[in-house]
């Protein structure tokens, strides 16, 4: 029933401010439109990212958002050029190397928005197929 719906993420932040800032600015997404009900949506590659004003906020301990790119480590350094400050992990299955971490299929890497969601980008290693 939902397959073909639009769908949007929506993302709570303390701050709309320094959490535009950064979305625009480190991220470099497009500016986007700040709604009546106080929301300010972006499009993201045919989807919404919607940031909404949360006293407090709510900060997820999983990853929020991920970005698909075609060259995680070329996108890496130009992040890095933006400001953008990855986590680094070193546990027995789960590693980072120069900030990145092979997946199974894909490769990734994470960092955190100015209010304290886990964001990442990933980089599918082999073409999509198969079904779930």
């Amino acid at each position: 029933m939902l397959t073909h719906c639009a769908v949007t993420t929506m993302l709570p932040v303390m701050d709309m401010d320094r959490a535009r800032a950064f979305y625009e600015g480190c991220l470099g997404l497009t500016r986007g439109v700040l709604r009546p009900d106080g929301k300010f949506v972006y499009m993201v590659g045919g989807s919404a990212l919607a940031l909404f004003p949360k006293p407090g906020g709510t900060k997820a301990e999983h990853t929020a958002i991920s970005f698909q790119v075609s060259d995680i480590a070329a996108s890496v350094e130009e992040l890095k050029g933006r400001g953008v400050v990855f986590e680094d992990y070193d546990f027995p299955d789960f590693k980072t190397l120069n900030h990145v971490c092979v997946l199974g299929s894909e490769k990734a890497a994470w960092f955190k928005d100015t209010e304290g969601n886990y964001l990442c980008i990933h980089q599918d290693l082999a073409p999509a197929g198969g079904e779930s």
